[in-house]
């Protein structure tokens, strides 16, 4: 089985956008241009052949716009991962909700300034999102990914964008050389692809107390985690009787929607967590994007603080700062859930949780968009059991019912 590329199909009826997208593909080793298109109905006509991995869509477009293409997409049984990218989502936050719902896998803001950091982050992020999504589309059609892991350069996105013509542009050819930035314009990182290795061996962790009884749920979770926890919500007990907290890695604007995106397809009340809420049974608090939560003790109850520390684990909200808390404040009377996501945010709070003796669980390396933050959980001991995301609802209304 030969190795290749992940194909990507951009479709933005903005010149400057596509070729700025463009730009960010050609220097990303691993990515390579399907073909561009300046709507929604260009694409379709065009899918069958530039066979692309992944979408790249922009909502607001003439003729077809991002929401009526992906309902003739859902239509058509096309299952290729869609990636939501424009101007919109940043104010339109309930329709980049409403675009997940009618299928799309995830979704980026455009840079909302001009600065290179501003770009050079967007730029990371939308690479990110393209090899983890294109990648594990590609591999459930029986091909493999090269390279595995290679250390790339994005340079100014914007140099060199030119107007382009209509309808179903040429794949670009220029060498990534061509349209390399000064060195002082260049942010380099490390792409993990996922599936690269198999985890170690994991440490043992010898738990200071027996696990007791559940009196809250914590799940930390990243890319892959909108469609993902929509799963698991939608299949959660009804009389599940402890509080649930989730820290899923998401811009500041956008939590508030999904938690009511979320609350109208979970039968337990779903909502953004606000400062001083109460940690209730049978309720989901979402943490706010931009802002950490944590778990705070009052004299007659228990209640989620809202922090504006700086990022940890490169994230705020942080899955590490929530389980550090309940580490410290539940000890053994807590479940620990680590789900899809790059990086390993969460992992060494809830190998202290289970240090504690919480009960843990790992989503698997097989249903994970990225085996990243539950890999590395697995490795440094913190997860008892691994569990598939379409078990994932079962086995934590099943623990949940057994130590309530």
């Amino acid at each position: 089985m030969l190795s290749s590329d992940v194909r990507v199909l951009i479709v933005d009826d903005s010149a400057l956008m596509r070729n700025l997208i463009s730009k960010i593909i050609e220097q990303t080793p691993g990515l390579v241009i399907a073909g561009k298109a300046m709507n929604g109905e260009f694409a379709l006509q065009h899918i069958p052949g530039c066979r692309p991995d992944v979408i790249v869509l922009d909502i607001e477009m003439p003729v077809m716009n991002g929401l009526e293409f992906l309902k003739e997409r859902k239509r058509l049984g096309i299952d290729i991962p869609v990636i939501m990218l424009s101007s919109l989502t940043t104010e339109g936050a309930a329709v980049t909700m409403q675009c997940l719902e009618l299928g799309a896998s995830d979704f980026l803001t455009k840079p909302g300034g001009t600065g290179l950091s501003d770009l050079s982050s967007t730029a990371n992020r939308l690479a990110e999102l393209l090899i983890s999504y294109g990648g594990t589309y590609a591999k459930s059609k029986g091909r493999a990914i090269s390279p595995l892991r290679r250390e790339f350069q994005v340079s100014h996105p914007l140099e060199k964008v030119k107007t382009e013509g209509r309808g179903l542009e040429p794949i670009v050819t220029s060498p990534k050389s061509a349209v390399a930035a000064p060195s002082n314009a260049v942010n380099t990182f490390n792409t993990i692809f996922p599936h690269t290795r198999q985890p170690k061996e994991p440490v043992v962790i010898t738990p200071l107390r027996e696990p007791g009884k559940i009196e809250i749920i914590v799940i930390g979770i990243s890319t892959g985690g909108p469609n993902a926890l929509r799963e698991v919500f939608q299949k959660i007990d009804p009389e599940l009787k402890q509080p649930v907290l989730v820290v899923q890695h998401m811009p500041a604007g956008f939590t508030e929607e999904f938690a009511n995106s979320l609350n109208g397809v979970c039968p337990l009340e779903v909502k953004e967590a606000k400062d001083g809420d109460l940690i209730k049974g049978g309720r989901v608090l979402i943490a706010p994007g931009n802002h950490h939560i944590y778990v705070e003790r009052r004299a007659l109850s228990m209640v989620v603080r809202l922090s504006d520390a700086p990022q940890r684990n490169g994230h705020r909200p942080s899955a590490d700062v929530l389980f550090e808390s309940v580490a410290s404040i539940y000890q053994n009377h807590a479940l620990g859930v680590i789900m899809t996501g790059m990086g390993n945010d969460g992992a060494v709070e809830l190998a202290e949780m289970r240090k504690q003796g919480a009960h843990t669980l790992g989503q698997d390396e097989d249903s994970c968009i990225v085996y990243g933050m539950p890999k590395v959980a697995f490795e440094l001991g913190g997860v008892q059991r691994q569990v598939s995301l379409q078990d994932m609802a079962g086995e934590i209304s099943r623990l949940a019912r057994q130590y309530q």
